[in-house]
């Protein structure tokens, strides 16, 4: 799959394209049925299939100091579409420009620059300054400039309808078979281990620490995970562990940092690509008035973490 940053850099050979349009946090099931059917719209047209997204989102960017919590950064909606079938991903940078973009030269943008073939959009898109645009305009314009518009419905698990809201609050209540049965696999977050201040070597328990790439994380605490990349094998090489996603109150941290310690592993894991998946909630972060009680508390974590996932 192709990665194409900014309008610029788009290849000739990608113009034309179906593409499905969005945000596109956390590439959940209504997300995937907005894959397939542009990917069965592209082999239809015997044209390539791309995702427009947009970085920073555009809510973030609207809201700086109250971000929404962000399922996955960019790198990690990258690694997920490997699989996807798409032929491209283009990632338009969302600033003031974009902004104020009216619906109707958003339109052309489409019609004129991608010269794309066909649209695939959710029932609930919006888009061009404000937001004062509607998917049904587009169904519209698109007679107009030439190029199909499909609007796909939302997708249900049962009575509930699947939005990255819906699993941002699952994730917040600690609920993970909510959010797997809503993302269609089970919760994640990638990064690369960089260097700690190797606090909880000191402690006895060695941890792995990863920088969250986006304002705010979907879920705070402590929790029991499996971790994948340890071994560099790939999505095989599970490894049980607990792991703190907070900023560390005992000793004074404040940049959120995810903090994984992998049962029975004491190798060199700096530089290396993780994958955690966050199986249940332990508890919340906790601020101790000693180093003495948060080791006592970290020996109940490992404790009810290895429990858990060697149930």
């Amino acid at each position: 799959m192709k990665l194409i940053r900014g309008l610029i850099n788009l290849p000739a050979s990608e113009r034309g394209s179906v593409v499905t349009i969005g945000a596109f946090d956390g590439l959940h099931r209504g997300h995937m049925a907005l894959i397939d059917r542009t990917r069965a719209v592209a082999a239809r047209l015997a044209r390539p299939a791309m995702m427009i997204t947009f970085e920073p989102m555009p809510r973030a960017f609207l809201a700086p100091e109250d971000p929404p919590a962000r399922l996955t950064d960019l790198r990690e909606r990258w690694h997920i579409l490997q699989e996807s079938g798409l032929r491209a991903l283009c990632v338009l940078r969302f600033d003031a420009d974009l902004r104020s973009m009216t619906g109707e030269r958003f339109i052309e943008l489409l019609a004129r620059d991608f010269a794309v073939s066909a649209v695939i959009v959710g029932h609930d898109f919006r888009f061009g300054r404000g937001g004062a645009t509607s998917a049904a305009v587009l169904e519209l314009a698109g007679r107009e400039y030439g190029f199909s518009v499909e609007i796909v419905p939302p997708v249900l698990c049962g009575a509930t309808r699947v939005s990255s809201s819906e699993i941002r609050g699952a994730l917040e209540r600690g609920d993970f078979t909510t959010a797997t049965r809503l993302l269609g696999r089970p919760y994640t977050m990638r990064g690369r281990v960089v260097q700690g201040e190797r606090l909880g070597r000191q402690l006895g328990y060695p941890t792995a620490n990863l920088r969250m790439n986006r304002p705010r994380a979907p879920l705070r605490g402590i929790f029991a995970v499996r971790v994948r990349g340890v071994s560099g094998a790939g999505a095989d090489d599970a490894m049980n562990g607990v792991a703190s996603l907070g900023t560390r109150p005992t000793v004074g941290g404040v940049e959120p940092l995810l903090e994984v310690h992998i049962f029975d592993y004491a190798g060199d894991l700096y530089g290396r690509q993780l994958e955690v998946e966050f199986v249940a909630k332990l508890r919340d972060e906790a601020h101790f008035a000693s180093l003495e009680l948060l080791v006592a508390q970290m020996h109940a974590d490992a404790t009810a973490a290895r429990r858990i996932l060697c149930a």
